[in-house]
């Protein structure tokens, strides 16, 4: 049980029901886990989705990278909610079954694609050193270019803030929907 709820729609102030609706309207269709929590606060739930809406739809990442990206985020958090949410885009997208559950199960992914090696280990290096050593951060630059490699930082902080807030307010899977579980074959 989340351990914050949405607020209610019908007791929504003007800018909670601004904020609701502009994310409603927008690429994602609805409003549901952090963003919804978000909503208690819509200062910040209004700055953080813009900084969503562009990590997910607007950024230099090719869907299948950025997506890849999300669920090593999501691993890294043990963040059920978050890969329960992207594992399908991230399938859809091409990245490969196998390599997603090694990641989700903490073994080192095997990929065919040579830039989805660079992603993991980029994202992989940032997340357990809090760096990148200039070796990988060259390899990424001159394999990814420098848009790329901006915009994959910023979606490790952005989903960083995504998968503390699920956790901390205990967001899980829909009812219904199979328990993800990290770490385990």
């Amino acid at each position: 049980m989340p351990k914050l709820l949405p607020p209610d729609p019908a007791r929504m102030d003007a800018h909670q029901k601004r904020v609701h609706d502009a994310i409603a309207s927008g690429p994602r269709g609805r409003v549901r886990g952090p963003l919804a929590v978000w909503l208690h606060r819509p200062g910040l739930a209004e700055h953080a989705q813009a900084l969503g809406r562009y990590c997910r739809y607007d950024s230099s990442l090719p869907p299948r990278l950025s997506e890849l990206a999300i669920l090593v985020m999501a691993s890294h958090w043990k963040s059920s909610y978050e890969w329960w949410a992207h594992y399908p885009i991230a399938v859809k997208a091409g990245v490969p079954e196998a390599a997603l559950n090694q990641i989700r199960h903490g073994e080192i992914p095997v990929f065919a694609e040579a830039d989805e090696t660079l992603v993991y280990r980029f994202m992989t290096e940032l997340l357990e050193t809090r760096q990148v050593p200039d070796e990988l951060y060259d390899q990424a630059l001159a394999a990814l270019g420098r848009d790329c490699v901006i915009d994959l930082v910023g979606l490790a902080g952005y989903y960083t803030l995504i998968s503390m807030t699920l956790n901390v307010f205990d967001i899980q899977v829909p009812d219904g929907e199979p328990p993800v579980v990290f770490g385990e074959n």
